[in-house]
């Protein structure tokens, strides 16, 4: 029976640790502590505030630098939402709103059209489109028969033929019934699954469905999640299952009105205890079945605290540099990959910035490493005044890294190329995103070893690592921690 007094820390204030508090106090928990390094909540989760001026008025309006949006498959953070009393806006937006409009253009600056067969019509692009359409009926069949389990949260038994976990289904979508829609659990053996291993670009041609990737690469690639000849295809349609990829293919998205972070401002000043800001967990330590956390506050003073059980929610690869990691800990988690995203807010030159967001699909590839891929129009009532924000990618596999200056240098100059020369950078950053494994430790069982962790040493591991990087996948995680374990 669980014991309710048990006092837990919680390492990380992000979606991950802050869902992981709000799940244990409906289960009756009252005695944890939020421990967050920075001065905010929301982790990944930042939307400033920046003074924007229009038609002769000056305003505040937030700007996102992480997640962006969501669908009808986000469940969890439905659920955050509600704790909070902070919701979402759209699919249906209003004017004043902050909506997903979205063009593709080629990096000469041309407007691009690749899903619209009747504008630069040619019997080749009309037999492309065809193909197209015909591969994604074949893969959306596909992952309802032949890969049956795939689109429940987390990835474990995945390796082994098996699946269990919360189901991530809504009644009514792409054969999702009661019984394998969201919240329930849903459990069983399908040997297929192994592939989801493979890396997503070789997974879609042993199935006959390259096509399907110029429709997956733009909320996958460009949002900072990797490149389809690397990342096991697991993480793709996990995060893109097939209801959610046709959620954005239809633009039935959602987004928030004071940005993402304030989902997570909201619940955090609902739980029963706030998350402590700027104060650092630089030590754990595990002896005889105590966990004694070491935590040094903004003032720099240091000081320990004793608990029963110990939830991380941080970045696992780097816990062994803090705490008295096992063998075994340290050995799996020095496994962990993750991406090096970089993205800027900016300004633009009178009269040349961009109106909409865009794709710059021709940079969504590791040859075109560095290059922005995806410019972020938030207000589209500011027009021309409007700030954007400009994303790439900055590592790969087996590719040399690009340096941080070089990545912010390049795009620069493709926004320049593509008819919106920068002004100001009004915020700048390189983020730790996307935590994973690569295609060969993700079928040598990574998850189902890391799942045999869980609760030793009283510790138990949440976060990005545990579904997917983005919001949904984390709070979803978090859930399902604290009903197994708790």
């Amino acid at each position: 029976m669980a014991n309710l007094d048990e006092k837990i820390c919680i390492i990380g204030g992000g979606p991950a640790g802050l869902s992981a508090a709000m799940y244990l106090e409906k289960k009756g928990y009252k005695n944890y502590v939020i421990y967050e390094k920075l001065n905010k909540v929301g982790g990944k989760c930042y939307s400033p505030l920046i003074k924007v001026k229009h038609n002769g008025v000056e305003e505040e309006k937030s700007f996102e630098t992480g997640a962006i949006m969501g669908a009808i498959t986000y469940h969890a953070v439905s659920e955050m939402e509600e704790f909070g009393g902070y919701y979402h806006k759209g699919p249906d937006f209003k004017p004043g709103e902050p909506n997903m409009r979205r063009e593709f253009r080629k990096t000469t600056g041309e407007v691009d059209h690749p899903f619209e067969p009747k504008v630069n019509f040619s019997f080749k692009k009309l037999s492309g489109l065809l193909k197209l359409k015909k591969q994604m009926k074949k893969l959306n069949k596909l992952m309802q028969t032949k890969y049956v389990g795939y689109d429940c949260y987390g990835h474990l038994g995945i390796a082994k033929g098996e699946y269990y976990g919360i189901s991530k289904g809504v009644d009514g979508y792409c054969g999702a019934t009661k019984e394998n829609s969201f919240p329930n659990y849903i459990k069983g053996t399908n040997p297929n699954l192994k592939d989801l291993a493979l890396p997503f670009a070789e997974f879609c041609k042993i199935n006959g469905v390259e096509e399907v990737q110029r429709i997956w690469i733009a909320p996958f690639t460009s949002f900072g999640y990797g490149f389809f000849d690397e990342i096991p295809a697991a993480l793709v349609m996990k995060y893109l299952d097939v209801t959610t990829a046709l959620e954005f293919v239809n633009m039935k998205l959602w987004t928030w009105q004071d940005g993402t972070q304030q989902i997570y401002e909201h619940v955090n000043k609902k739980l029963m205890h706030p998350a402590i800001l700027e104060t650092e967990v630089v030590k754990v330590e595990r002896p005889d079945g105590k966990v004694i956390v070491t935590v040094k506050g903004k003032d720099g003073k240091q000081k320990k605290e004793e608990f029963d059980k110990l939830i991380v929610t941080t970045p696992l690869d780097y816990f062994a540099k803090y705490a008295d990691a096992t063998k075994e800990e340290a050995e799996l988690f020095s496994k962990i990959i993750h991406e090096r995203y970089c993205d800027y807010i900016a300004t633009f030159e009178e009269g040349k910035s961009p109106v909409i967001s865009g794709y710059l699909v021709e940079n969504m590839v590791p040859e075109k490493l560095g290059h922005a891929m995806v410019y972020y129009n938030r207000w589209q009532y500011l027009e021309n005044d409007c700030p954007c924000t400009v994303y790439a990618l900055a590592n790969h596999t087996g590719t040399p890294d690009v340096d941080y200056d070089v990545v912010m240098k390049t795009m620069d100059e493709d926004m320049k190329k593509v008819g919106f020369p920068i002004k100001e950078k009004l915020y700048a950053q390189e983020v730790y995103y996307c935590p994973h494994v690569s295609s060969k430790d993700y079928a040598d069982g990574w998850y189902d070893k890391l799942e045999a962790l869980q609760g030793n040493k009283n510790t138990f591991y949440a976060g990005e690592i545990i579904s997917f990087g983005d919001m949904e996948d984390t709070c979803a995680a978090s859930k399902d921690l604290i009903n197994r374990f708790f």
